[in-house]
């Protein structure tokens, strides 16, 4: 069997694409305008042992219920095949001219999550980093240019992105213990690390960037109590078990520095 080499420089990654993009086709037909991968396969810092397949699909209205079952069993067959993958695919279903509103609402869109099937949900509070990720970085599977889906994002959509995703961190670990149960495992509390690095690079870039650059960016242009965090975190990932409480209230403030940052001066 020839290797795909395209979109993606690997072969086993572009062969999940191009079977989910011939199920896809043939499931919505002319409803079908086009499909893109983001996360880190767009931005860079794809990593095959840990990483998901992160792609979005633009129809030309919502999908109704006529399809919407038969896209949840297409997912769900995948989960149980013997793909590697199975489990690592995180999936979006918008219509056109939900790409037009960076700023998510109320209205429910087929998504998966890893670990999760698909079902209608509101799209995240990040979705302008979406947006921005699609008509930068975008890789066509099938589709036009991303450029002519999506309009420039505007800087001052960022600011608001970031004040709901921190703040609701932020009252999760004031007021839910379970939340900063969650955090503890080093992983976890790395995951969170790098995601307030990558939107204080977004708030001082009006850009999108990877977790690697975000994090390296901070490193040098945030103050020394924040990039000896960072360090520490980044250099304990590998390890498991949990962070020590010190790691905990540092982290915690940290997610509180991102919303002041986010806030007009």
């Amino acid at each position: 069997m020839t290797e795909r080499l395209y979109p993606t420089p690997y072969a086993d990654v572009n062969e999940v694409l191009h079977d989910f993009l011939a199920s896809i086709q043939a499931l919505l037909g002319s409803r079908f305008l086009g499909m893109y991968v983001l996360g880190s396969l767009a931005l860079g810092d794809f990593d095959p042992c840990t990483s998901d397949i992160d792609f979005i699909v633009i129809t030309d209205t919502d999908i109704g219920d006529d399809l919407f079952p038969r896209l949840q069993d297409l997912h769900a067959n995948f989960v149980l095949s013997s793909s590697p993958w199975a489990a690592k695919v995180e999936a979006v279903y918008v219509p056109q001219t939900t790409l037009r509103r960076p700023v998510p609402t109320s209205s429910r869109y087929p998504q998966v999550e890893k670990g999760r099937p698909l079902a209608r949900e509101p799209l995240e509070s990040g979705w302008v980093f979406q947006c921005y990720t699609l008509r930068e970085h975008g890789v066509v599977v099938a589709g036009p240019d991303p450029r002519t889906l999506v309009d420039p994002i505007n800087p001052q959509d960022i600011p608001p992105a970031v004040a709901a995703i921190s703040g609701l961190w932020l009252e999760q670990a004031r007021h839910d213990p379970t939340w900063l149960d969650w955090l503890r495992p080093r992983g976890n509390q790395v995951f969170v690390i790098l995601t307030l690095c990558r939107m204080l690079y977004s708030l001082h870039t009006g850009s999108v960037a990877s977790k690697t650059a975000a994090a390296e960016w901070s490193q040098k242009e945030l103050e020394p109590p924040w990039a000896a965090l960072i360090a520490r975190s980044l250099a304990g990932q590998d390890e498991f078990g949990e962070i020590p409480p010190a790691d905990v209230d540092d982290t915690v403030a940290f997610i509180q520095y991102t919303l002041e940052q986010s806030r007009p001066c």
